[in-house]
C-alpha cells in the first residue's frame, strides 16, 4: 500500500544552487512514487503483487498511472480514484555526473486514501505473505492497513520515507523497519556518522518495539540488526547512472525475498543486489530490474 506519483525528471551537469538556473540535458515523464516503485520492483522479481493506491481522474492518472500498471500486468483492483485531488507528482533533478538528486513530492490523491477504501482491500492484506508500506500517503491509511495486517500475523515492512514521526503504537506492530541513514537519525534521535552510530540508532528504534531494523547505506550496503545479531552487508559494485529509486528497489527486493522464505540476512543481501542493479538505468519504476536481469548478474558477479 502506498503512493503513485508521476515523475517529472530532468538531468543536468550539476544541481542548481538557490536562485540558479541550469540548462538540462534530458527531461522525462514516467511512473513513480515509493509505493508504486516498490510494487513494480517486487512484481518484476516474480512476486504476486496487489497494489493499493489512489490517483486523480486527470491525464496523469489515466495515461501514466493506469497504463503503467496495466503494461506491467499488475492487479489494479484497488487503484482508487479521487474526483477532486490530482494525481501526485514529483519534481526530480539529477546531477548527470554524480547521480545525486533533489526531489520535491506533491502527493495529491494518494495522500487521501480513506479507511473505507482500505477496508475494501482487507481480504488482500490479510492473505498476504508480506505487507509493505511507506509514509508517502496519509498516515490514517498507513495505520489502518498496518492494523489489519498485524491482526492477522502478516509480516509487515515499513519503509519510513519520506521521514516523519511515527507513533510507538505503530512501531510496535512493524516486523522490519527499513530507514536510510537520514530517516533512522530522525526517528531515533541519534546522529549517524559512523557504523557504531547506525547500530545505536537501530537499537534505539528496536527499544520502541520494532522487531528488526535494516538501515540502508546507499552504495555502501546495509546494516541488519535483529534481537540477537548485527550484520553489515556490502552492496555489489556497479556503474551508477541514476540513484533515484534505489531504496524502493531495495524494499521491493526485500519483500520478495522474505515472501520466498529467505531469512532476513539472505533477504537483505538479495535486496542489496536489486537496489544496485536499479541504479544502472535512468528512472524509477522503469529502472526496476526483472528477475532474469538479477539471475544473470548473480551468475557473473
Amino acid at each position: 500500500m502506498g503512493s503513485f506519483i508521476v515523475d517529472l525528471m530532468a538531468r543536468a551537469p550539476h544541481l542548481p544552487a538557490t536562485g540558479e538556473t541550469v540548462k538540462g540535458s534530458v527531461f522525462e515523464i514516467g511512473p513513480g512514487g515509493k509505493g508504486s516503485n516498490q510494487g513494480v520492483a517486487a512484481h518484476r522479481l516474480g512476486s504476486n503483487v496487489t497494489m493499493i493506491t489512489k490517483i486523480g481522474t486527470d491525464f496523469f492518472g489515466h495515461e501514466v498511472a493506469l497504463r503503467s500498471f496495466q503494461n506491467e500486468g499488475m492487479d489494479t483492483s484497488f487503484i482508487f480514484k479521487d474526483d477532486k485531488l490530482a494525481t501526485g507528482t514529483a519534481l526530480i533533478m539529477v546531477d548527470e555526473n554524480t547521480s545525486e538528486n533533489k526531489i520535491v513530492v506533491t502527493p495529491g490523491a494518494c495522500d487521501n486514501i480513506t479507511e473505507s477504501e482500505i477496508e475494501k482491500a482487507r481480504g488482500s492484506i490479510e492473505t498476504s505473505e508480506v505487507f509493505l508500506t511507506q509514509l508517502e500517503t496519509n498516515m490514517e491509511a498507513v495505520e489502518k492497513a498496518v492494523d489489519i495486517a498485524h491482526a492477522k500475523g502478516v509480516k509487515i515492512i515499513l519503509n519510513p520515507a519520506p521521514a516523519r514521526k511515527v507513533s510507538e503504537e505503530i512501531l510496535k506492530k512493524i516486523d522490519i523497519l527499513t530507514p536510510n541513514e537520514v530517516e533512522a537519525s530522525i526517528l531515533s534521535g541519534v546522529q549517524i556518522d559512523t557504523m557504531e552510530d547506525a547500530k545505536k540508532a537501530a537499537r534505539t528504534l528496536m527499544s520502541k518495539g520494532v522487531g528488526n531494523v535494516i538501515i540502508t547505506l546507499g552504495s555502501n550496503g546495509a546494516l541488519v540488526v535483529t534481537a540477537k545479531d548485527e550484520k553489515f552487508i556490502e552492496s555489489p559494485n556497479v556503474d551508477a547512472v541514476d540513484t533515484t529509486g534505489a531504496g524502493d528497489a531495495y524494499n521491493g527486493g526485500l519483500a520478495t525475498a522474505l515472501a520466498e522464505g529467505m531469512d532476513i540476512f539472505e533477504a537483505a543481501e538479495f535486496a542489496n543486489t536489486v537496489g544496485a542493479l536499479s541504479v544502472t538505468k535512468i528512472g524509477t519504476s522503469p529502472a526496476m530490474p526483472y528477475r532474469e536481469d538479477l539471475d544473470r548478474f548473480l551468475k557473473t558477479a
